[in-house]
């Protein structure tokens, strides 16, 4: 009736609400689900993409069409096409005995024809043009650290404390039959330092197995609590703290033909580190960068496959501080006596060119900046790589002939660009990203930097929502001469007539790097929300942080939270420079490294912050794990006044302002003594201060509860901010 009355007012009101639903639909606002849990607001990417083995240039990926996977093929100079269906890739499955898949599981290539598939711990190989699947074999249910050989024909695996193989025709054979819990084969050593990710290395052809066997039977039990059951229960893991006794770690070398094992004569002392284990191609020599406790002397040495014997030392390096070594050898195709060789002996990482001789034949690459991935060799004889050459915010990828001579870059277009070479080495699959580009997957021929073709342009995930804006900026570090960087995000609708409250998320440690010149300035969905909410969100990478080379991490040691504190403040002066910066409202957060320099702020400098949420903090260097400890602060015995200026104990009276503090009660990482010392140390002394556990969480909280854990911190900073 009101329309029928008032027809010219009623258009008027329908017009104006169309002409304001651009701007409504504008104003969406992140929740806590969308920044941890929804998908969709990451940038589209092409699922399992991969260069197929066997193939000169031909890549697959996973497409979902009309809501069923498929997996696409093509080439680096023509479009992809379906290959396999998830359809008949069932029916294949099912009649060799598989079960029905609800979508395209994960999977190898095994040759230019065949998928590998893990189902059920039963491998089956799919003959992807015929559409028919064979069982090969299987393995025991409990299986974990499954690692298949190159030859796609057998796997390594672990259960309990012991390592198995399985192949056709000798399923779940022991290698070793340890009935001592405290002596581990075939997991990752040195609490997976040095690069280490795994501890089990198979031979080129799948002959032989190389692996870790540790003993820890004299390194102290440290006590979780496991609280699912009525009365809870301890699990005792081995934690060897900085200053105490280590585990000993020994090499051993299966060889699958005489079922006979031999162990590499490694020598003494007992404690050091044995890393970067690497085959030679004809599998008769194994090389070890072994490495002693105190982590300033490396010797890389050859063994006997056969028999374990020593040798001899290829070379030496040496640092008054600690040497890291983190890669393995790399020969060079179709020469099996050369092989590159990562380390930052002058300074920073770069690639040198050794023969199994043990002469250097050639540094391939110099300059302050680092080599940050190795991709391969192109068909060119060069060795393709990716660097910080441009900007330490930058991944750019380059090739420099083995010969010597100038570096020449591939990829093109400011940012950061994760990228795969060919088998052939005639292509790179380029993956790019910078700050107003959510990605960007192209194919580039490694002849000519040319963009081959284009496979995705993502859009943006996150247009109609109302973001604030992220700018990089560059300041000097505490030393007055050393670049910072650092990531700055205003809130939407910024009047810089206003004073916003400011929140600085940090870490700070070794090997992480938070600001980079890709989607986001490489910050995460939760600053977004922030910044909705009214909060300028801050970070900055001070000195000790990752890939600016080893003087810039070297700064910190001896004194962990001292170097990084003082760039720290230098972070908080330039947000006190900013007029729209809210000096009484200044909020701090970090976890694990972050969440010791997060109360190393609260309390060494007490008063620049009103309000610090630290998550998994270390609190006294002497209860973390002895590997990286010592590297960075030496034994407690060597470096007391170290330890003591960095034990966040001595400072508790200092507290000024409110402190949350976060611990998973399981964390086998940051263990949960640490802030419990803090939190009776605080008791004791009369000092205030909140604390949140989550119950059977590890270092990190993850999944769903992750939502719960960013809803607590967030809440903490509008309470108190």
């Amino acid at each position: 009736m009101m329309l029928s009355r008032f027809p010219r007012l009623a258009l008027l009101l329908a017009l104006t609400l169309l002409l304001q639903y651009p701007a409504l639909a504008q104003q969406k606002l992140l929740t806590m689900e969308d920044a941890f849990l929804n998908r969709s607001l990451q940038p589209e990417n092409l699922r399992q993409l991969t260069w197929i083995p066997g193939s000169k240039d031909e890549f697959s990926f996973v497409r979902n069409t009309g809501g069923k996977d498929e997996l696409m093929r093509g080439s680096a100079t023509s479009a992809a096409t379906a290959a396999l269906s998830l359809a008949d890739l069932n029916a294949a499955l099912q009649k060799a005995g598989g079960t029905e898949l609800k979508a395209a599981p994960a999977f190898a290539w095994a040759g230019a024809q065949a998928l590998l598939i893990n189902q059920q711990n039963k491998v089956y190989r799919v003959d992807v043009a015929g559409k028919q699947a064979t069982a090969l074999f299987g393995y025991d249910a409990a299986a974990e650290n499954v690692e298949m050989d190159p030859t796609k024909t057998r796997v390594a695996y672990t259960k309990d404390q012991n390592l198995y193989v399985s192949l056709a025709g000798r399923e779940n054979e022991a290698v070793t039959t340890e009935a001592n819990p405290g002596i581990v084969s075939g997991q990752a050593a040195h609490r997976s330092e040095f690069g280490i990710t795994k501890g089990t290395f198979w031979s080129p052809t799948g002959n032989k197995l190389a692996y870790y066997r540790m003993d820890q039977s004299m390194v102290t039990d440290y006590p979780l609590v496991d609280i699912s059951g009525a009365p809870a229960r301890q699990n005792a893991i081995k934690y060897p703290m900085a200053g105490d006794k280590s585990h000993e770690v020994t090499v051993g070398v299966y060889d699958l033909t005489s079922r006979k094992t031999v162990f590499l004569q490694t020598g003494d002392p007992r404690e050091q580190y044995l890393t970067n284990i690497s085959w030679s191609p004809d599998e008769k020599s194994i090389y070890v960068a072994v490495l002693n406790r105190g982590q300033n002397h490396m010797k890389l040495n050859q063994y006997d496959a056969a028999s374990g014997a020593f040798i001899k030392t290829l070379f030496e390096e040496k640092d008054e501080k600690y040497v890291e070594p983190q890669h393995a050898l790399l020969f060079v195709p179709g020469q099996a006596d050369q092989f590159i060789w990562r380390s930052q002996r002058d300074g920073y990482e770069h690639l040198y060119l050794y023969s199994t001789s043990g002469k250097l034949l050639r540094q391939l690459t110099r300059g302050s900046w680092i080599v940050t991935d190795v991709l391969g060799f192109s068909n060119k004889k060069e060795v393709v790589y990716a660097g910080t050459a441009e900007s330490p915010l930058e991944r750019q990828v380059y090739a420099v002939s083995l010969k010597g001579g100038k570096p020449r870059r591939l990829t093109e277009g400011k940012g950061t660009h994760n990228a795969t070479l060919s088998p052939g080495g005639t292509f790179l699959l380029d993956n790019f990203s910078n700050t107003t580009t959510p990605r960007i997957i192209r194919t580039v021929s490694v002849a000519t930097g040319k963009t081959a073709q284009t496979l995705l342009t993502a859009a943006n995930p996150l247009t109609g929502y109302n973001l604030g804006e992220t700018k990089l900026v560059t300041l000097k570090a505490a030393d007055g001469q050393t670049d910072l960087y650092a990531r700055i995000t205003t809130p939407p609708g910024f009047d810089a007539s206003k004073k916003y409250p400011t929140v600085v998320y940090l870490y700070g440690g070794p090997h992480v790097q938070l600001v980079t010149e890709n989607w986001l300035g490489g910050g995460n969905l939760w600053m977004q929300l922030m910044a909705q909410k009214g909060y300028v969100v801050f970070t900055i990478d001070s000195r000790g942080s990752g890939n600016r080379g080893r003087a810039f991490e070297q700064a910190t040691f001896r004194q962990l939270g001292t170097a990084e504190m003082a760039d720290q403040l230098k972070g908080v002066d330039y947000l006190k420079s900013l007029p729209y910066v809210d000096q009484a409202r200044m909020g701090v957060h970090g976890w694990s490294f972050g969440g010791f320099m997060t109360t190393t702020m609260m309390t060494r400098s007490p008063g620049t912050f009103k309000v610090g949420v630290g998550g998994g903090p270390v609190i006294d260097w002497r209860l973390y794990e002895i590997m990286y400890t010592e590297r960075y602060m030496d034994s407690p015995q060597e470096n007391p006044e170290g330890y003591k200026a960095a034990n966040l104990l001595n400072y508790v009276p200092s507290l000024k302002g409110k402190l949350l503090l976060i611990h998973g009660t399981v964390d086998d990482v940051v263990v949960w003594q640490h802030s419990l010392s803090y939190l009776k140390k605080a008791v004791d002394q009369g000092v205030q201060l909140d604390y949140f556990v989550y119950p059977g969480h590890p270092h990190n909280v993850g999944g769903k509860d992750r939502v719960h854990l960013y809803h607590k911190i967030t809440q903490y900073f509008d309470d108190h901010l």
